[in-house]
């Protein structure tokens, strides 16, 4: 008889040839222990979404409460579901006044589309600016955001109409003209290995966008709910968008995302054509409660608070070691950069063997991700810095000879 793993391999599509394949009993807090008996403290949150820990206790009560009222009922916006609204409430109670509308859906990608079709829709405009080196989904208008065309070409013809500027480059603001909807931007650039903002670029970003008309889009979905020492990046940077897209900790470990925006900006889905953005299980109930519990959880025990001392005891360890070039971040979003790049397969995979998972960026090669859980314990942070100095020392002394 074939082993999970074996039907795993089989029947479950992959997304590369070389699978993790780790075989998951349970999790809890920061940590994920094994079918084979192993523990792993988590250091990546599965790319930011376990932000409040695996199985939560009060995301797991508000799961079960919704679970014995109802599922789906209809579509998203015919009925009026609690959970879909109490969370709308409590998330625009944090943000600007001008963000007061929430749009819901079910991945970070679909937020991202959704964001395209209304700004286009909503200004009358066709071109679309992103970054470089910026990752924003996997559908196909999203992904042709991206600038790497090497990549894009295997999917070709992508969405028409878009144009690159370089993050934290004031030259290129030239760009944004009257002929631009939007720009889509990441506050902190994730993929490209976490480069912060510098010398107030949001905020002239903004300034260009209310000079030509543009609607600024804010990708917040690797950075809200707390990543960054802030709920969302954008109170930590300054800058307040005309549209915010978030996702991945936004369901407390269930799928939800979502488009938060104006009443003006959002109405541009509701008539000519009616419909103009509709999904089947975006604000689905159980996600919805889920996300009320967890946002919940974030304010109540003031989490967002801590998140600056465990970043900072991160990088005092970290940037200490011998072949770590250096540390970027922004608060518990972070890029630990090797001295070589031979170094990072070793560190990723020997981190594994030791205990902890930290993961890969896209478009940087010679960083690895950390984002831990906001809720780590201190017992458990220690416990994964141990582990993962022993993976940089083991790193460091497979080359010493060379």
């Amino acid at each position: 008889m074939p082993s999970l793993r074996e039907v795993y391999q089989q029947s479950v599509g992959q997304t590369s040839e070389f699978s993790l394949s780790l075989e998951i009993d349970y999790a809890k807090g920061s940590m994920i222990y094994g079918t084979d008996g192993h523990d792993y403290v988590d250091f990546n949150s599965g790319i930011s979404v376990s932000s409040i820990g695996h199985c939560n206790p009060a995301v797991q009560d508000a799961i079960k409460a919704q679970l014995v009222k109802h599922l789906h009922t209809m579509v998203y916006g015919e009925h009026v579901q609690e959970s879909q609204v109490r969370f709308a409430e409590l998330l625009t109670k944090q943000l600007d006044p001008s963000l007061s509308v929430v749009y819901y859906l079910l991945t970070g990608s679909e937020a991202v589309e959704a964001a395209i079709k209304v700004a286009r829709k909503h200004t009358g405009r066709y071109e679309i600016i992103s970054a470089n080196l910026s990752y924003h989904g996997s559908t196909l208008g999203a992904e042709s955001l991206r600038s790497d065309l090497d990549y894009k070409m295997h999917f070709a013809p992508v969405i028409p109409g878009i144009r690159h500027i370089n993050f934290n480059t004031d030259d290129y603001l030239e760009a944004i003209t009257e002929k631009t909807a939007c720009i889509i931007i990441e506050p902190v650039q994730a993929e490209r290995g976490v480069f912060p903002p510098v010398n107030n670029y949001l905020q002239k970003l903004k300034a260009k966008c209310q000079e030509t008309g543009t609607l600024l889009v804010l990708d917040e979905i690797q950075t809200g709910f707390g990543r960054t020492g802030s709920l969302f990046a954008h109170h930590k940077y300054g800058v307040i968008p005309d549209i915010m897209c978030i996702g991945k900790a936004m369901g407390g470990g269930l799928p939800l995302s979502a488009i938060v925006s104006s009443p003006q900006i959002l109405d541009s889905l509701v008539k000519y054509p009616s419909l103009g953005h509709i999904t089947t299980f975006g604000g689905h109930p159980l996600s919805c409660a889920s996300a009320y519990a967890s946002l919940s959880y974030l304010l109540d025990h003031n989490i967002v608070n801590g998140v600056m001392d465990r970043s900072n005891q991160l990088y005092d360890i970290l940037s200490s070691h011998p072949i770590v070039k250096e540390v970027r971040r922004s608060g518990m979003m972070m890029a630990v950069e090797v001295t070589k790049r031979k170094y990072l397969k070793h560190v990723v995979s020997h981190a594994m063997d030791q205990g902890v998972l930290v993961d890969y960026f896209l478009f940087n090669d010679r960083s690895f991700r950390l984002a831990p859980p906001l809720v780590i314990t201190q017992e458990e942070l220690n416990l994964g810095l141990v582990r993962l100095v022993a993976a940089l020392d083991f790193a460091q002394a497979k080359y010493a000879k060379h």
